[in-house]
């Protein structure tokens, strides 16, 4: 176990009351009924700046209508001024565009007169809710805990908490007349022996809304200053009734992270799959995720996204806008130092990463502990020397990496002049219904995985040992150019495109790109 908790920006894809499959979290409910409490769903956005941890997180849980607490073990004591409440919407944003994607691209006419296309613009997300007035809760002051802080932020009652040995903090909880799950001593053992505080945010149901047993509470925001960079997962399986997704988000200024006590590898990326995969995507996801696991080391934690966080290739959402990065932990971290190379984009410089792990009580040893990753570059429709697309992840000069699976139509209409061009991709033709929009493969842990993974593929995969059911369509092309699928880059560069494959002749020679239209800026 690591001594210190610095809780990640982690994302739980998880919304459906599923009961053989839940999601992580990085601490664990406690009830004021005699009755289990099931998290189902827990998101976390993190920013890290030198020792500056901004945690923001987001739960759902399934359970009785009475008051109930969470409890997560925090390194400082936290103040009111280091707690506020956030709107939902930003968690949704953060979890799209990082999640693997599907594009569906049609070849374009080998013999086209080059169209020019206006573009739209997206919905901004809401503005952050305000945090309520302090007040008080009663507390206990013996066993050996103390209480360090509280105060009141929106329906939620918090206090922090210190111990000086977990027995102590189990009964304390308990005289609180809270049900604790079972085998929590143990648990809490390693966090009260390492010194770590417990934030125990209570609320008050009269102010949350429930529907069929689930209630959705305000997300939380803190932040603290720490020099270790660990997420306490174990805690989180007490709630547990199976499996665990477990999807961990990180903004950091031009850096990506990686754990450091577990192996690490990436997704397969620019899989081209059958049309079966547009209605099952994320069964297909699921299963190809699986697979991954299988082929790699126990422990095994998966990255699935690692991009500039302030543009995107193929979108489906757009970019994160400077408001959201302010709300999710901008607006506390300390000011950057001299910016270097692999820091410059659009989106003040943040890399969002996107690690995934899955895991039972049985196997997962301890707690999750991260480092600074060199950037990496995969996932994108640029093909290689050999006229193909990559299909895992290189090392690059900047973070380009996605999962990324598309659905590929070939040109099957007259081709009327002598030297056509074939194997460039974009948006439907003239006349045909489709969209390039990607899609993005959400609530992965609940989605069937017992699909079989060959009757999806297009082509072959040799790293995973997987052949596909099927061959390529009938006049089926490596992608001979770049071009953007769904492509989205931030005010201030050359252009924003939804859905279609666009051309920017002006910089095709230097960007190697060959694509089948221009952009408005």
């Amino acid at each position: 176990m690591r001594p210190h908790c610095i809780a990640l920006a982690l994302s739980i894809a998880a919304a459906c009351l599923v009961p053989h499959d839940a999601s992580a979290f990085c601490g664990f409910y406690v009830s004021g009924a005699d009755a289990k409490l099931f998290n189902n769903a827990t998101q976390v956005v993190l920013m890290r700046e030198g020792t500056r941890t901004v945690l923001s997180m987001q739960n759902n849980y399934q359970g009785p209508p009475e008051n109930f607490a969470m409890v997560i073990p925090v390194p400082i004591v936290l103040q009111k001024e280091n707690v506020k409440t956030l709107p939902r919407e930003v968690f949704d944003r953060v979890d799209q565009l990082a999640a693997p994607r599907l594009v569906e691209y049609w070849e374009q006419d080998p013999c086209p007169p080059e169209v020019e296309q206006d573009d739209s613009d997206y919905a901004m997300p809401k503005e952050a809710m305000a945090g309520a007035a302090p007040a008080p809760m009663a507390v206990a002051h013996d066993h050996g805990v103390k209480v360090e802080a509280q105060f009141k932020v929106g329906e939620y009652e918090i206090v922090i908490l210190s111990a000086k040995d977990s027995m102590g903090l189990d009964t304390w909880l308990r005289e609180m007349q809270y049900k604790i799950p079972e085998g929590a001593e143990p648990v809490l053992k390693p966090y009260v022996a390492a010194g770590m505080k417990f934030f125990v945010a209570k609320v008050d149901v009269k102010k949350v809304r429930f529907d069929k047993g689930m209630a959705t509470l305000s997300p939380l925001r803190f932040h603290y200053d720490t020099e270790s960079f660990n997420l306490p997962v174990r805690l989180g399986l007490m709630n547990s009734q199976g499996a665990q997704d477990l999807i961990v988000h990180i903004l950091a200024r031009g850096q990506r992270y990686e754990v450091a006590n577990y192996p690490n590898t990436t997704i397969p990326t620019n899989l081209d799959v059958a049309e079966a995969a547009r209605a099952q995507f994320g069964g297909f996801y699921a299963s190809l995720f699986d697979r991954t696991l299988q082929s790699r080391a126990p422990g095994t934690v998966i990255t699935e996204y690692a991009w500039d966080a302030g543009s995107c290739d193929p979108c489906p959402s757009p970019p994160l806008e400077p408001g959201e990065l302010a709300t999710l932990g901008e607006d506390v971290l300390p000011p950057p130092g001299p910016q270097r190379p692999d820091q410059m984009g659009y989106g003040g410089g943040f890399v969002l990463s996107r690690l995934h792990a899955r895991y039972t009580k049985s196997t997962l040893g301890e707690d999750l502990v991260f480092r600074a990753a060199p950037p990496i570059e995969g996932g994108r429709e640029v093909p290689g020397p050999d006229n193909h697309l990559e299909t895992g992840a290189k090392r690059g000069q900047i973070n380009n990496f996605q999962g990324r699976y598309a659905i590929r139509h070939p040109w099957n209409g007259a081709i009327t002049c002598d030297h056509p061009q074939r194997g460039i991709w974009g948006g439907p033709p003239p006349g045909v219904e489709g969209s390039s929009q990607a899609k993005p493969a959400l609530n992965v842990a609940f989605a069937p995985r017992d699909l079989p993974l060959t009757s999806f593929l297009a082509k072959d995969v040799p790293e995973l040992a997987v052949k596909a059911a099927g061959s390529p369509p009938a006049g089926w092309n490596a992608p001979r150019a770049g071009g953007c699928g769904a492509c989205f880059v931030a005010p201030g560069s050359s252009a924003r495109n939804e859905g279609i494959a666009v051309t920017i002749a002006s910089i095709a020679a230097a960007l190697g790109l060959v694509v089948r239209r221009r952009r408005r800026p």
